[in-house]
């Protein structure tokens, strides 16, 4: 699994960074049901990624995002312009589909009620999701293109990659708080895992979670782990299962 600083090393760390950063607020407000917010974030996902787009085609990065003029048009030229955009220079994803996918992000921004007064349509959760996903499948496919991975491990790798925002989890420092107080040992740890990409030790989430007495504390994980929630392994790493994802989402969320 390729981690989220080595993901899209090949861009410039100013383009990485507000791609990254778009991806992550467009997640986050989808988890908060800031539909709305949701779409605007999509409509600037698609401002970055159509850089992205003119580095693969071309072979010449922007330092920096630009908002190109003619959204709609410029997008279309990817697939058109075959002398600014030779189709032997970069795969047909990067031609057609996700300057597709782009152009439908920005109109949904554009004409659902998001990012201007009058749009005919009210923005809701419906649009959020095609945000969402839309989103998920272009970044999917950036980490294919640029580490030559199948569909399922880039799928994996920007699924891993994704900043999960939960609303009753605080960080404050280096450590990780649950907010809601009443919740048993067991959620409050699957809380805590699902918010943090990748395995967390025993030790760490004890340390969250304010249990002095390891031991104690490890019997709420090997519950865990013989309910198939978590993975939890003799060197101390607990990892959330997709079956603990899915308890995490239908219960706690």
């Amino acid at each position: 699994m390729i981690d989220r600083a080595k993901a899209l090393a090949s861009l410039p760390q100013g383009l990485q960074d507000e791609l990254f950063d778009e991806y992550d607020d467009i997640v986050r407000n989808y988890r908060e049901g800031r539909w709305k917010a949701s779409g605007l974030d999509g409509g600037r996902f698609s401002e970055v990624a159509y850089n992205v787009l003119l580095g693969i085609t071309t072979g010449t990065f922007p330092a920096n995002a630009n908002k190109p003029s003619n959204f709609k048009a410029k997008c279309d030229a990817f697939a058109t312009d075959n002398q600014k955009y030779p189709p032997a220079n970069s795969p047909h994803s990067a031609r057609v589909l996700i300057p597709r996918i782009l152009a439908v992000l920005y109109d949904v921004r554009n004409n659902r009620n998001v990012g201007h007064i009058g749009g005919d349509v009210p923005s809701n959760h419906m649009d959020a999701e095609l945000v969402l996903h839309c989103s998920q499948w272009v970044m999917a496919e950036f980490v294919r293109i640029f580490h030559g991975l199948s569909v399922v491990n880039a799928t994996a790798t920007v699924a891993a990659l994704v900043e999960r925002t939960v609303p009753t989890i605080w960080e404050v420092g280096n450590k990780k708080r649950v907010l809601k107080t009443d919740l048993p040992l067991a959620d409050k740890t699957l809380l805590l895992l699902y918010s943090t990409t990748g395995p967390v030790q025993d030790k760490v989430l004890a340390d969250w979670l304010e249990q002095p007495r390891l031991d104690n504390y490890k019997r709420v994980l090997r519950a865990l782990h013989k309910a198939k929630w978590v993975e939890y392994s003799t060197d101390g790493s607990v990892t959330l299962s997709p079956t603990g994802t899915g308890e995490v989402e239908d219960r706690l969320l």
